[in-house]
């Protein structure tokens, strides 16, 4: 039996009986080919999933019967992906691999070397878009939290907004950096536990300039080495939430 998903994210907690939007009525029912009877799990983006079954697979208003609900737990700890934009269509990638991953929150940014230019309403379709393929991951994935997408901004009006974040960190190409490990024990030495949320700051084709990279220094980002290969902007993104997802939430 297919394992079904949907999006419900306007659903009452307490419901009996979820009804699906168009979009995601057709998702379920015509791409998916969910029949009457068949099992859906729903959810709405911020932990809470219902096992429920498809009572009338409407390809324009499907309506789901609850049987159960649950609450995810919230993982330790909170990881923000701030991605300076790469060229093409790769932060479609980046977007899905970092819900898959369980990042908590994107921000995508406009850098010195971002080949990428997008303003107005050329902008705001790009950020719908990437909701919306965080929901297609999420539900491939089975993560019942979805990471909230941040409208484009420069990284010169992000830095200040920073230090809200317990760990900042910075992938960097450049001298100096440190490997990821004693940066984590070196914080939990002094705060005697881990840090609760992380900021990870991954740069676009060809890193941050020195400029940048020292405008981040100021904002206390510590610039952490990937290794001693020079990554594709997406690898990096996708290594660099692994790692650290791997090493703080296990």
């Amino acid at each position: 039996m297919p394992d079904f998903r949907a999006y419900a994210p306007d659903a009452a907690a307490d419901t009996a009986e979820i009804r699906l939007g168009p979009d995601e009525s057709h998702h379920l029912v015509v791409v998916n080919r969910c029949g009457r009877g068949d099992p859906v799990t729903a959810f709405d983006g911020r932990g809470r999933e219902w096992t429920a079954e498809c009572a009338e697979p409407n390809r324009q208003a499907a309506v789901l019967r609850v049987r159960s609900t649950r609450q995810a737990a919230t993982r330790t700890t909170a990881i923000t992906l701030a991605q300076a934009l790469p060229k093409g269509a790769a932060m479609d990638d980046i977007v899905r691999q970092a819900t898959e991953i369980g990042a908590a929150r994107i921000v995508p940014l406009l850098s010195e070397r971002t080949q990428v230019q997008l303003d107005g309403d050329r902008a705001d379709r790009k950020v719908e878009k990437w909701r919306t393929a965080a929901i297609e991951a999420a539900k491939q994935c089975g993560n019942p939290w979805l990471p909230a997408i941040d409208p484009i901004r420069t990284l010169a009006s992000f830095l200040p907004t920073a230090a809200d974040h317990d760990l900042r960190l910075v992938a960097s190409l450049h001298p100096g950096a440190t490997s990821l490990k004693p940066v984590l024990a070196a914080f939990a030495a002094r705060h005697g536990h881990p840090p609760r949320r992380v900021l990870w700051l991954v740069g676009p084709e060809g890193d941050f300039s020195p400029a940048e990279m020292s405008q981040a220094a100021s904002a206390g980002f510590a610039p952490i080495t990937l290794g001693p290969l020079v990554l594709r902007s997406d690898t990096a993104a996708t290594y660099a939430l692994s790692i650290l997802s791997y090493e703080l939430n296990g």
